[in-house]
């Protein structure tokens, strides 16, 4: 069948001529990539890759059927890229201090109250192309420990520990009740996930602005229980916490990373 819309047709020539043109300015930089990058690993280069999306939204690991359309996993790094899963040395988790989570889908410690809306708030947490809310919660260490796992994370990146800086308690959830079970990890069936309650530790905060620290030791001493409380819970090392978006408001407490960077 036809759908017509009111809008003027398309014409090929066009289109074909504009794209050829496009294609001799991107010509240099096509190559074949894992020969560059097999050629840069043994030539001792320093290498990242950046995955976007989370780990719950990865097609196989994820809350299906509320997933993204591929594998946002760390492991997909090797497949994406064309390198050997065995030059891939250290794979950090990017995470906030607290938890978001944007459109449907499971969110045990969704906040729907005040709270929330204050984290939202401070935290800035509106999609940056439809500028809808993001869901927030308290730090959900199941879902978090679950990615861990599956993305064999060796370090956190702990993002955001500026937006709990007013808060008079801070909470993690350690763990899930559901069914009279006790559960560590998000579950992979969806409808279990629907009777998962959150089981709360709740710490105190510290009421201090962390914003304008440069080294860990600067942290207030309850700022640094909390993200020692979120490493044991996940049985994985900080290696960097940001309290600001600004380059100098990354504060990297790996000696590796560090010398790596120059720092």
């Amino acid at each position: 069948f036809t759908v017509m819309y009111d809008v003027p047709a398309i014409d090929p020539e066009v289109v074909i001529k504009d794209y050829l043109e496009l294609g001799q300015k991107i010509k240099p930089f096509v190559t074949d990539v894992s020969e560059m990058l097999y050629k840069a690993v043994k030539a001792g280069k320093r290498l990242v890759f950046e995955g976007a999306q989370g780990t719950i939204l990865d097609v196989d690991q994820g809350t299906y059927p509320f997933v993204t359309s591929s594998n946002t996993v760390a492991g997909y790094a090797s497949c994406g890229a064309g390198v050997g899963p065995t030059a891939l040395d250290e794979v950090w988790g990017v995470v906030k201090a607290y938890t978001t989570r944007v459109g449907n889908g499971p969110f045990p410690t969704e906040l729907l109250d005040e709270t929330g809306d204050t984290l939202r708030k401070i935290g800035n947490e509106y999609g940056a192309t439809t500028g809808r809310n993001r869901r927030c919660g308290w730090f959900d260490a199941p879902v978090v420990r679950k990615a861990a796992v599956v993305n064999g994370l060796t370090h956190l990146a702990i993002t955001k520990l500026d937006v709990l800086d007013t808060f008079d308690t801070v909470k993690i959830c350690t763990h899930y009740e559901c069914d009279g079970e006790k559960l560590e990890f998000i579950p992979n069936q969806l409808s279990k996930v629907g009777r998962c309650t959150p089981v709360y530790e709740e710490l105190p905060g510290w009421k201090q602005d962390t914003t304008k620290c440069r080294t860990y030791d600067e942290l207030p001493e309850n700022a640094k229980k909390y993200l020692q409380r979120m490493a044991e819970l996940l049985d994985v090392k900080i290696g960097m916490i940001s309290i600001g978006a600004k380059r100098d408001q990354s504060i990297v407490i790996d000696e590796g990373l560090a010398k790596g960077l120059g720092l």
